[in-house]
């Protein structure tokens, strides 16, 4: 009976301990409370009542830009065409720059600039592109820099980026062995001998069936280096 006793007693202590904490920080408790439904409540509204229909404009939008790229009518791409249907890769960046769309476009104005040659904003939009994990996409886009910078007589990052295309997605045995090809000879170019004859030689052993690795050894002769 006594043990009966001591065990009620304790279980109202427990009780009166939670009815104190709960007394003490329910405003604390339902704040913090309304402040996660709160956030829950803003990103569920953004993702479906804003985000998803800037999306859909953003899609839209770019849809006509991407017919003119694909005909190299870059300029059209880029600016528009002066109807609302195509207001062209750059006001879609400007516009709808946070949609995966947006970010598409700097991918897409990067490269008409390249070709159109305007290499400073090429790099601009090239840079800020975000590949988001996609390797294949990253070392086009690295390669896209490399030739940007070449153009601008800034050979060392030029070489830097080139090797960078090579080395993100060498799955891809074509591009990845043009990129090393061209980060070596513009080393070869630039007076970096050394760089030049190692990176033939990557070139020879990592991807020797490809064009670019079968001609690795004439490269390297041309350097002095003979097997």
């Amino acid at each position: 009976m006594m043990q009966k006793t001591q065990q009620e007693t304790e279980a109202v202590e427990v009780l009166d301990r939670a009815r104190g904490f709960w007394e003490k920080n329910s405003r604390k408790i339902m704040l913090a409370s309304s402040i996660v439904i709160v956030l829950i409540g803003g990103y569920l509204v953004y993702k479906y009542m804003f985000r998803a229909p800037e999306e859909a404009k953003a899609a839209e939008a770019i849809y006509r830009a991407e017919a003119y790229f694909r005909k190299d009518s870059l300029q059209l791409a880029l600016n528009g065409d002066g109807s609302r249907d195509n207001p062209g890769f750059v006001k879609v960046i400007r516009n709808y720059g946070s949609t995966p769309s947006g970010n598409l476009a700097r991918l897409y104005a990067g490269e008409s600039y390249l070709q159109l040659g305007d290499y400073a904003n090429a790099v601009k939009y090239l840079k800020d592109f975000k590949s988001n994990g996609a390797k294949q996409v990253e070392a086009k886009v690295y390669g896209l820099l490399g030739d940007a910078y070449s153009e601008q007589k800034k050979n060392d990052e030029a070489i830097e980026q080139y090797k960078k295309a090579a080395s993100t997605f060498d799955k891809d045995a074509a591009m990845s062995s043009e990129y090393l090809f061209r980060a070596a000879l513009l080393s070869e170019i630039t007076g970096k001998k050394k760089e030049a004859i190692d990176l033939y030689q990557q070139l020879k052993d990592k991807f020797p069936r490809t064009e670019k690795g079968y001609s690795a050894d004439k490269y390297l002769a041309r350097l002095g280096v003979t097997q």
